[in-house]
């Protein structure tokens, strides 16, 4: 390790480690859950979506209804429609008291951040030799500095696994397959992560992957959904809350489309925060139009030999597909850290430019720090600034669908000449 390599490591252990221990403070910090406070932002997400579902399912609930949940637990939010695995999966946090299930899950999460930089290091020395542990130190740093990265932290989310899960099915979707279906069965934690992840998967021929890593998610749900579907005194009441959930998701006004506390950055979000208007149905077509163009695009990609971009591609259709929040582009770093180096590569070619543009982008988010947004929302409001974000991830992928066609397009031209010369 050179002088240059040792500086480079030690300063990003200390910029890391500084970001760490700031971003784990709320943990220890948050007041304990109660009536007078339903609005805490501090650990929200631990609160609503683990912590206290997990209670009222091991006090023989249903945390899917939300009559129940409001009833009985100081949550804001009702509990969306995870896969009921998760019960089991965080059991963990919430079997102690709620300060220590919170520090501790809060701690696992950062532990997941480090192991995702490590993933995005593998991703990267795929193409370049970069040393492991000074690379995977520095993406850490990144990570746990950016506004994504402490948010993560901050509300207490479960997509610190969920982007595991996504990375691990991409990386390992052709050498270790078993291990891809695992890892998708986790991005399966939340619906709008694993179905549009496993349609893409089984698209570029990852077929196995796709229909085992499902079928684990859902296998690993059952013996929870049938201890549900008893407690609720048959399927047909079961189903039943499922569609009160679903009803109340609908009806509230904290998380909908036009709310800016949501921050949603899918199309059909967007379109309805840029222009003020969403034409009914928008939902379902967006997810079928995103979904077919990037269908199309990843196996043309993986056939001129530019799988990184089709990750990328990838990452970027699953959140802009559906409805997502900022802090899901998680999912998108290692294929980011990938197209970089192949953009500073390749970046005088035909294509690249918009593939460099779509990493710019995406990146936005994580840039979106609490110093910028209190600048923004001094000068254009809050609408604007809950909107930057969307506007620069739909943007992100736009900019990468033309850059694939651009990409497949030369890549085809160019095999059609060598052919010919031959």
């Amino acid at each position: 390790m050179s002088t240059r390599d040792r500086a480079v490591l030690v300063v990003a252990t200390i910029v890391g480690s500084l970001s760490a221990w700031h971003a784990l403070t709320p943990s220890w910090q948050v007041p304990l859950p109660g009536q007078a406070d339903p609005a805490e932002e501090r650990l929200q997400d631990f609160r609503d979506a683990l912590y206290f579902p997990i209670r009222e399912f091991l006090a023989g609930g249903d945390p899917y209804d939300p009559a129940a949940m409001f009833a009985h637990w100081p949550v804001r939010q009702d509990f969306n429609l995870y896969q009921p695995y998760h019960l089991l999966a965080h059991l963990p946090f919430a079997l102690p008291g709620y300060r220590v299930g919170a520090v501790a899950f809060t701690v696992f999460c950062l532990l997941l951040l480090v192991a995702l930089a490590a993933l995005a290091t593998v991703a990267v020395r795929r193409l370049v030799p970069v040393p492991f542990t000074i690379t995977t130190v520095v993406i850490a740093a990144l990570l746990v500095t950016s506004q994504v990265g402490k948010a993560q932290l901050y509300v207490g989310q479960v997509n610190p696994l969920i982007a595991l899960g996504v990375a691990g099915a991409l990386l390992a979707r052709r050498d270790r397959p078993g291990w891809a279906a695992v890892a998708l069965a986790l991005a399966w934690l939340k619906p709008q992560f694993g179905l549009p992840l496993a349609i893409l998967l089984f698209a570029r021929g990852s077929r196995r992957v796709a229909l085992a890593g499902t079928a684990v998610a859902a296998a690993a749900s059952l013996p929870v959904v049938v201890l549900l579907v008893i407690r609720s005194g048959g399927a047909v009441a079961f189903l039943d809350v499922v569609a009160a959930n679903i009803a109340h998701a609908r009806g509230t006004a904290y998380g909908a489309v036009d709310s800016l506390t949501a921050q949603r950055i899918d199309v059909a979000a967007v379109v309805f925060r840029v222009t003020g208007w969403a034409p009914s149905g928008i939902e379902p077509l967006v997810l079928a139009g995103v979904l077919v163009t990037s269908v199309l695009l990843v196996r043309r990609l993986d056939q001129a030999s530019a799988s990184p971009v089709a990750d990328l591609l990838t990452c970027l259709a699953v959140v802009v597909c559906l409805v997502h929040q900022p802090g899901d582009v998680l999912i998108a770093v290692p294929a980011m850290a990938a197209v970089a180096v192949l953009w500073w590569r390749h970046r005088d070619e035909p294509g690249w430019g918009a593939a460099g543009l779509a990493v710019l982008a995406a990146a936005i988010p994580f840039a979106h720090l609490y110093t910028v947004d209190s600048a923004v929302v001094s000068l254009f409001g809050t609408r604007v600034a809950v909107t930057i974000d969307g506007v620069a991830v739909v943007f992100a992928w736009c900019a990468l669908v033309w850059g694939a066609v651009r990409l497949t397009g030369t890549r085809s031209a160019s095999l059609v000449a060598a052919g010919s010369g031959g």
